[in-house]
């Protein structure tokens, strides 16, 4: 197939591609043009500014792809700026599990948030809490371009050693180096998926017969609490969490889980997180160490 991916220069976006390339797919990646990637002659390339609707149809006006991947969409207006421009048989947009918000539950169904129901407002990234941009991504997608079968992958929080965010090595890196941190959840539960994981289940939706949102995450949860006890055990230091200590990143994020049943009703598997999150753990505490 000939396929169109959205970012695809980091993180999940870089397994997303070459997953794409394994599988025998034509790729040409859109990115601002900033960011090295690793492909070479293996994909073609196109620049691309994602929040200039000027910018995308100078780019990809009249270009036509089998599959459009889109990994930067943020918001309703970035949906229409995209698909008024180019033509596609199938779209995929990376959504997330914060459109469940505020009715987090430790089982959550696509069915909790139904994108056709919600009152669509044509909106850009910054006009509402990253929450409510991310539904009315979605609510373009269904309510305005329902023509076009699209998908929306929700995915829960992206680890891996290729994390630019380093959300989840600030907790290790504070224990090692003995800084105190300040975590006001260390009992939440939530769901992870490996980045190389998200890539992989991404590209087989290529191949899918699906439409709507759909629930992505590795097989199993873990808590603040057991990475904290995890990374203690392996490296001798006791965490200091102090009400002084600098605000850890994912304060505030509530108990969670994802049902993935209907992955598993159209025949994918999710690998099992907790010996892959360990393995990230294990690279962490060996990184901060080496930290002067």
């Amino acid at each position: 197939m000939n396929i169109l991916v959205v970012g695809g220069t980091k993180f999940a976006g870089i397994h997303l591609v070459k997953e794409l390339l394994q599988a025998g797919h034509s790729v040409t990646i859109a990115t601002r043009g900033k960011n090295p990637d690793p492909f070479g002659e293996k994909v073609n390339r196109i620049i691309l500014e994602r929040t200039s609707e000027d910018g995308i149809a100078a780019s990809l006006l009249g270009k036509s792809y089998d599959v459009v991947y889109d990994s930067q969409a943020y918001s309703s207006n970035e949906v229409k700026y995209l698909l008024n421009a180019v033509a596609c048989k199938k779209y995929i947009a990376v959504s997330t599990v914060s459109v469940y918000a505020p009715g987090f539950t430790t089982c959550l169904k696509e069915s909790d948030f139904d994108p056709l129901a919600h009152p669509l407002k044509w909106c850009d990234r910054n006009d509402f809490p990253y929450d409510e941009v991310k539904r009315q991504m979605e609510c373009a997608i269904f309510q305005a371009y329902g023509q076009i079968p699209s998908i929306a992958v929700r995915l829960p929080l992206i680890i891996g050693e290729d994390d630019y965010t380093m959300r989840l090595y600030f907790y290790i890196r504070h224990i090692v180096k003995s800084l105190p941190m300040y975590v006001d959840n260390p009992d939440t539960t939530m769901e992870f998926i490996m980045s190389h994981d998200a890539g992989k289940f991404m590209a087989w939706l290529a191949d899918v017969d699906f439409c709507g949102g759909i629930n992505a995450a590795n097989c199993g949860k873990a808590s603040l609490r057991s990475i904290i006890d995890y990374v203690e055990s392996k490296s001798g230091v006791k965490a200091i969490i102090s009400p002084e200590g600098e605000a850890a990143p994912l304060n505030g994020f509530p108990d969670y889980g994802v049902d993935l049943t209907v992955a598993k009703k159209l025949g994918y598997k999710f690998p099992e997180i907790i010996p892959q999150l360990h393995n990230l753990l294990d690279k962490y505490i060996c990184d901060a160490k080496k930290e002067e």
